[in-house]
C-alpha cells in the first residue's frame, strides 16, 4: 500500500528517476521489540543500497518527532518506509520499497509487484506480520536504542556469528 503525501501526486518527483529529484532515501520504521524484523533489518543493512536506508525503531520518540503526522499505532503493526520525497508505504508496499532500495534486489522487487506475482507477495508478507504478532513482545515500550546485536535473541546460533 502507498499513501501519497497531502497535495496529491501532482509535482511529485519520479521515484524511479536517477538524478533530477528521484528519491534519495528511506527511513524504515521496523518493529525494534520483534526479533523477525530485527532479523530483517540486520539483512538489508547488510546489503549494497541503491537508495539509503535509515532505520528508526517504530513507535519512538524519534519516529514521532520525525513524522508527527503518522498513525505510530499502525507503523508497529505493519512494516512502514517513508521517502525523503514526502511518500510513505506500508505493508507490502514498505517491503518493495526496501527491496527496491538494494542493488542485487530491485529486480526482484519489481518482479514481485507485477500483477502475475503480486498476490503471493502479499500472502507472504501477510504470513511474515502474524509470526511477528507471535514472537514480538507485547509488553515492550517502543525504544529509541538501536537494535541489533546486544540481546540475546539477535545473535547467530552458531560459534563465528557468520551463519544467519
Amino acid at each position: 500500500m502507498t499513501v501519497t503525501p497531502a497535495g496529491g501526486p501532482e509535482g511529485l518527483p519520479d521515484p524511479t528517476a536517477h538524478g533530477g529529484g528521484g528519491i534519495r532515501g528511506f527511513t524504515v520504521l521496523f518493529d525494534a521489540n520483534c526479533p523477525l524484523c530485527r532479523t530483517a533489518r540486520r539483512w538489508l543493512a547488510s546489503h549494497a543500497q541503491l537508495v539509503p536506508l535509515e532505520f528508526v525503531p517504530a513507535g519512538s520518540a524519534e519516529a514521532r518527532r520525525r513524522f508527527p503526522g503518522l498513525d505510530h499505532d499502525a507503523t508497529l503493526r505493519d512494516l512502514t518506509v517513508v521517502a525523503d520525497t514526502g511518500e510513505v508505504y506500508a505493508g507490502d508496499g514498505a517491503w518493495f520499497a526496501c527491496l527496491w532500495a538494494l542493488a542485487d534486489h530491485r529486480s526482484t522487487a519489481e518482479r514481485l509487484a507485477r500483477p502475475s506475482l503480486l498476490p503471493l507477495a502479499r500472502q507472504v508478507v501477510a504470513t511474515a506480520s502474524a509470526i511477528r504478532e507471535r514472537v514480538r513482545d507485547p509488553w515492550a515500550e517502543p525504544t529509541d536504542e538501536p537494535a541489533g546485536y546486544g540481546d540475546p535473541d539477535d545473535r547467530a546460533a552458531c560459534a563465528d556469528d557468520h551463519c544467519g
